[in-house]
């Protein structure tokens, strides 16, 4: 099989199956979604989710954030992983949205990498699901989960993933692509023990092939 043939496969099964995939964090509007994707980094969307609307309340927007303090913050996300330096984070990134941004979430990789806490995966959420713009944001769901089906043939890092399947999905699919392939692999292409026989994908999986080909 082809790559061209792989993506066009997994393009049909996904769209066939997962034809509504979005993110699970809660949110309401850009401001929230990026403290939301901050506090994600290392974490569970679930235990986000726990968190975020007291969180909410208490800062509901960068104005309020941007005065508080770190130590304000650290109360209310004090349970999710690395409350300390999230907290400073959060306060930083609230400062530089009134200070460049007028307040508001910028829409460009170039500016969003320089608020504090924020990497390029979580940019490329940002310009996907809120400016729904052609980004893909590789986390560790997204990365594994290409690896195995054989979309990027052992690609060595997430910045080299991101290519690879930028390239390959058409512009208009890949903010719904990184949801089918971050959902598919918190759920059925999971780390340790994927749950094959529950895929819609192993007559083309590559891992599951090499895996299961001779049983």
């Amino acid at each position: 099989m082809t790559q061209k043939e792989r993506y066009a496969r997994t393009i049909e099964w996904f769209s066939q199956n997962m034809p509504a995939a979005e993110t699970e964090l809660h949110y309401s509007n850009p401001y929230q979604l990026l403290i939301a994707v901050i506090l994600s980094a290392q974490c569970t969307d679930k235990r986000v989710n726990m968190i975020t609307p007291k969180l909410f309340d208490a800062f509901p927007a960068p104005e309020i954030l941007a005065v508080s303090s770190p130590d304000d913050v650290f109360d209310y996300i004090r349970s999710v992983s690395y409350p300390s330096s999230k907290s400073k984070y959060l306060v930083g990134m609230a400062k530089l949205l009134i200070e460049k941004h007028n307040g508001e979430v910028p829409s460009t990789l170039e500016e969003l990498v320089k608020l504090p806490g924020v990497g390029r995966k979580t940019a490329n959420v940002i310009q996907s699901v809120i400016f729904d713009k052609p980004a893909m944001a590789v986390d560790t769901h997204v990365f594994r989960v290409s690896n195995r089906i054989g979309l990027t043939k052992n690609s060595k890092t997430p910045y080299e993933t991101e290519k690879i399947l930028v390239k390959n999905f058409p512009n208009h699919l890949l903010p719904i692509a990184h949801h089918w392939l971050i959902l598919h692999g918190r759920y059925v292409c999971i780390a340790r023990k994927p749950k094959c026989e529950e895929c819609g994908l192993t007559e083309f999986c590559v891992y599951y092939q090499k895996t299961f080909k001779d049983i």
